[in-house]
C-alpha cells in the first residue's frame, strides 16, 4: 500500500509543480470529493480497503432479550455530516470529525473502548473505515489526467 502511494506521489509531483495554487486547490477539492463518494460506497458494502468484509458484530446479551440487529454498522458514520473531505494547495484530506472521530478510531484500529457510560472495556474489531484502495488510487490519477486535458 505506502509503495503505491509512494509511486503515486512521484508520478504527481512533477506534474503538480506546473499547477497554479488555485488549480492545485480546485483539483485537490476533487479528488477529496470523489474520494470521500469512494470511502462512502465501501463503507455501506461493509468492506475494508483490501476488499475483504468487515467482521460481523458480536451478538448482543440485552438483559436476557434476543434479537437480530437490524442496522448495518457505521450508517450515520459515513454521512458529509461527519466524514469531511478538504483539499488545499498542499494536502487533500479526508477524514472524521468531532467525537465521531473517536468512534471511528476505536473500529479503524481495533482498540479498546466502552460501549456505553458504566459498561466494561470491550475490544473492538478492527474494521478499516478509512484507507486507500486501488479504485482510490485510480480515480485519483484520473482527476489529474481529466484536470490536465481540459
Amino acid at each position: 500500500m505506502s509503495d503505491d502511494l509512494t509511486a503515486l506521489e512521484t508520478w504527481l509531483n512533477p506534474l503538480l509543480a506546473k499547477l497554479e495554487p488555485q488549480e492545485r486547490t480546485k483539483l485537490a477539492r476533487e479528488a477529496a470529493r470523489e474520494i470521500r463518494k469512494n470511502q462512502t460506497k465501501r463503507i455501506t458494502a461493509q468492506k475494508n480497503p483490501d476488499g475483504s468484509a468487515f467482521e460481523k458484530r458480536k451478538p448482543r446479551d440485552l438483559r436476557g432479550k434476543q434479537g437480530r440487529i437490524k442496522k448495518k454498522m457505521f450508517q450515520k458514520l459515513k454521512m458529509a455530516r461527519y466524514l469531511k473531505a478538504q483539499g488545499s494547495e498542499q494536502a487533500v484530506t479526508v477524514g472524521f470529525t468531532g467525537r465521531i472521530a473517536r468512534i471511528a478510531r476505536v473500529h479503524q484500529y481495533g482498540l479498546k473502548d466502552r460501549a456505553e457510560r458504566g459498561a466494561p472495556d470491550v475490544r473492538y474489531a478492527k474494521r478499516e473505515l478509512l484507507g486507500l484502495s486501488e479504485d482510490d488510487l485510480e480515480i485519483i490519477r484520473g482527476a489529474l489526467l481529466d484536470h490536465l486535458v481540459l
